[in-house]
C-alpha cells in the first residue's frame, strides 16, 4: 500500500501557538526591517513555542492533618484495646487463682506485741482466712485494730502472692488513773487501758478522770500531768517520784499528795511554777509539822501567803469556829513566809 507521506508530515507537526506580547508587537511595528529582509532570517529564535500542558492534581478527600490524626486516634485506641485485654486477663487471674488466697492463720505476719496478744489480733484479721488476698479491706482492718485499746497505731499490708502482713505500735502508759472504783492506765492522750497481767509499774494514781468524759477533755489533763511531772523532773531531783496521786479534776489548781514518813500531805500547786511551789513546800514541811499539831494540806497558790490545812474546815465553818470557845478545833491557819 503506498505510503502517504502528506498526511504523516501533516501529523508529525506539532502544535505551536504564536505568542506575542504587547512590547513584541511594538517592536515589530517599529522594526526598520520587513519580514522578508536578511536580518530576519538570521533570528535564530523559532516564530512559535510548545503549549505548556498544565498537569492536575487530584486532592484527597481528607486534609492531610485530620488524616494525621485519625491515624493517631487509631494507633491510641488499639493501645488501649491491648491494655484492656491484658488487665483484664491479669484482673481474672489474680481474683479466681488459689495461689492468692489466704489459707491459715501462718498467713498472717504480726510485729510489734507486747501487751495486745495475738488473739486479740486475730480477732479482727480471722474472718480473712480462706479469703483472696486482693479482697482483704486493709484501710478497714486497720481502724478497727486501732480500737483496742493498746493499741496506738497499726499498719497492715499484702505481701504477694497470699501473705498479710501486721505491724502494732502500742501505747505507753504515763499514770494510774481511778476511774469510778476501777484503777486502770492511762497514756498521754488520755487514752485508758486495762492493766495487763504480770506487768509492774510505779506510777502515781490520776484523779478528776471520767469515762462519760469526751477524749479530748482526758488529753487535755493528761498534757497538765506531764508538764507537772516535766517541771518536777527538770533539775534532775526526780521529785515526781514523791508524789502518790494528782488530782486534775480543776484543772486551775492541781493537787499532788506527797508521800512521807510522817504522814502523807495535800499540796495546792495551782498551775504554774510547779517546781518552784514544791521546793517552798519542801523547805518548810519540818517547820510547819513543829508548828500545827497535824499538818494534812497546804495551799501554795497565793504569792507570799501559805495556808496550812485550807482543806480541814469549809469557809463558813471557819466564820463560825471563830466565834466559837477554843475548844473546838483549830480553823485553818495562814502562814506567811518571810522575805530573803
Amino acid at each position: 500500500m503506498p505510503r502517504d507521506d502528506a498526511k504523516l508530515k501533516e501529523l508529525d507537526l506539532p502544535t505551536r501557538v504564536d505568542v506575542i506580547s504587547d512590547r513584541d508587537s511594538e517592536i515589530d511595528s517599529n522594526s526598520e526591517f520587513d519580514a522578508e529582509s536578511s536580518l530576519a532570517d538570521s533570528n535564530p529564535e523559532p516564530q512559535f513555542r510548545r503549549a505548556e500542558r498544565r498537569v492536575s492534581v487530584r486532592k484527597g478527600a481528607l486534609p492531610r492533618k485530620t488524616a494525621g490524626r485519625i491515624r493517631l486516634a487509631l494507633v491510641a485506641l488499639a493501645a488501649l484495646t491491648l491494655a484492656a485485654v491484658a488487665y483484664g486477663s491479669v484482673y481474672r487471674y489474680g481474683t479466681r487463682s488459689w495461689r492468692f488466697r489466704v489459707e491459715s492463720s501462718d498467713d498472717i505476719a504480726i510485729t510489734g506485741l507486747n501487751k495486745v496478744t495475738r488473739s486479740q489480733v486475730m480477732d479482727v484479721l480471722g474472718a480473712d482466712i480462706g479469703r483472696n488476698v486482693f479482697f482483704i479491706p486493709l484501710e478497714q482492718r486497720q481502724k478497727q485494730l486501732e480500737e483496742i485499746p493498746w493499741i496506738e497505731s497499726a499498719s497492715v499490708m499484702r505481701l504477694l502472692p497470699n501473705r498479710i502482713q501486721v505491724g502494732i505500735e502500742e501505747r505507753t502508759p504515763i499514770a494510774f488513773a481511778q476511774i469510778g472504783s476501777r484503777i486502770q492506765l492511762v497514756d498521754a492522750h488520755g487514752v485508758v487501758m486495762e492493766l495487763p497481767r504480770h506487768t509492774h509499774y510505779s506510777f502515781p494514781v490520776v484523779l478528776g478522770l471520767r469515762d462519760a468524759d469526751p477524749l479530748s477533755t482526758r488529753s487535755a489533763q493528761m498534757k497538765l500531768y506531764s508538764r507537772l511531772m516535766s517541771e518536777l523532773d527538770a533539775e534532775g531531783t526526780r521529785y515526781s517520784t514523791d508524789l502518790s496521786e494528782v488530782d486534775l479534776s480543776d484543772p486551775e489548781n492541781v493537787k499532788i499528795t506527797v508521800s512521807d514518813p510522817a504522814g502523807a500531805v495535800l499540796v495546792h500547786l495551782g498551775n504554774e511554777q510547779f517546781l518552784q511551789r514544791f521546793k517552798i513546800y519542801l523547805s518548810h514541811v519540818g517547820e510547819w509539822r513543829q508548828q500545827f499539831q497535824k499538818l494534812d494540806s497546804v495551799d501554795l497558790r497565793y504569792e507570799g501567803q501559805i495556808i496550812v490545812n485550807p482543806d480541814g474546815v469549809s469557809p463558813e465553818r471557819e466564820v463560825a469556829k471563830a466565834k466559837a470557845p477554843r475548844s473546838n478545833p483549830k480553823p485553818a491557819a495562814r502562814w506567811k513566809r518571810k522575805g530573803r
